[in-house]
């Protein structure tokens, strides 16, 4: 199923009188494909969560619609809408046994969707084993690992056979191998079942390791949408190509003058048909190429070894981050020289943003 929003906004009142309402969700109007699993991407409070809220009609938005596939949800209630939902924190009921939990949602069918009780077992039996806990069907969620009961809210939202899956940052409260673990099986889940995923969260590295696209967003404003690498290695503005990437990209200020750039005092790099001007100029760690005559010089600190990268920690008063971190190939031996350690830059690593709405400035780039 694939699910339509068009200009949808939510926002919501002060909390006094005085205060200026806000907007967690501003004129969205996008597409979500069918049988994709989608990453909802942004730093805490962007509106990630009442995006999803909005979706699965426990928030009513202010204005726009929502549609699954050719129907309009807008006005429908939560338990008509065929969605299933997992919470950060679960949300499991502590007296019941994995199987009662499970079994919950199908109790609560009516009319014609009422199962008999044989329906309800083996249903409850085959999310079980699709999320791997049908051995554990009889203990109760403080007798489970945080994973095992992030694997029953996932299957009790599953049981329901919905149209749509929504988790709401569902590996937040694992530990990092947990989480691993977990994602993985997240998205051998999706995979397995075809159902189209919106998958919420702030962690970057989880939202491209497992999804078919990602949409980016900031203080409710959709910024970019694509699949993660394409979006990681095209980034449309400065706060996605300083949101996606780990370490982070690294980011300078700079001038153009001539089709030349300008860090500092070094003529970085080759920039046709961009005018002149102040610039912001963002290098993602793995677009230094160590070189004695380099066209931009740094300061050394030391050099990180971590088996087939070597990591060369340095500084550039022109650089916002305190230390430039550029990943390279271990084979590279580094020679600084007089506490200074030169690169060139390879252009297809190399992004200009515009000083004042921090949108991307493109040139051309030939082979490096």
């Amino acid at each position: 199923m694939n699910v339509i929003l068009k200009n949808l906004t939510k926002t919501f009142p002060g909390r006094t009188s005085k205060d200026k309402p806000v907007t967690a969700v501003n004129n969205f109007d996008f597409e979500i494909p069918d049988g994709k699993l989608i990453a909802l991407l942004g730093p805490s409070g962007c509106g990630k969560s009442t995006m999803l809220n909005i979706i699965c009609g426990l928030e009513d938005p202010t204005s726009g619609k929502i549609f699954f596939g050719e129907t309009d949800v807008t006005d429908l209630p939560p338990e008509s809408r065929g969605v299933g939902m997992v919470f950060q924190n679960y949300a499991l009921y502590p007296h019941m046994t994995v199987r009662q939990n499970i079994m919950f949602p199908l109790q609560n069918f009516r009319g014609k969707d009422k199962l008999t009780k044989a329906q309800m077992e083996e249903r409850v039996l085959e999310a079980a084993k699709l999320v791997r806990i049908d051995n554990l069907m009889h203990r109760k969620p403080a007798e489970m690992s945080g994973g095992q009961q992030q694997r029953v809210a996932i299957a009790r939202a599953l049981v329901k056979l919905p149209g749509l899956l929504l988790l709401d940052e569902p590996l937040s409260n694992l530990d990092a191998r947990l989480r691993l673990e977990t994602r993985e099986e997240i998205r051998r889940i999706q995979k397995k079942t075809g159902i189209t995923t919106i998958f919420v969260t702030h962690d970057q590295e989880e939202a491209m390791s497992i999804s078919d696209m990602i949409v980016v967003m900031k203080d409710g404003i959709f910024q970019q949408m694509g699949k993660p690498q394409e979006v990681y290695d095209d980034p449309v503005n400065l706060f996605v190509a300083k949101f996606l990437g780990t370490p982070a990209i690294n980011v300078f200020e700079a001038e153009v003058r001539g089709g030349k750039l300008f860090i500092g005092d070094d003529d970085a790099a080759d920039v046709p048909d961009v005018k002149d001007g102040p610039v912001y100029a963002a290098i993602r760690p793995e677009g230094f190429i160590p070189a004695k005559d380099g066209r931009l010089s740094c300061d050394f600190i030391s050099v990180e070894v971590m088996g087939r990268d070597i990591t060369v920690l340095s500084s550039n008063a022109a650089c916002e981050n305190p230390v430039i971190r550029s990943i390279v190939d271990a084979d590279n031996k580094i020679e600084p020289q007089e506490g200074k350690v030169r690169f060139n830059v390879k252009r297809h690593k190399l992004f200009l943003f515009d000083k004042e709405t921090g949108e991307r400035i493109r040139f051309k780039v030939e082979n490096d």
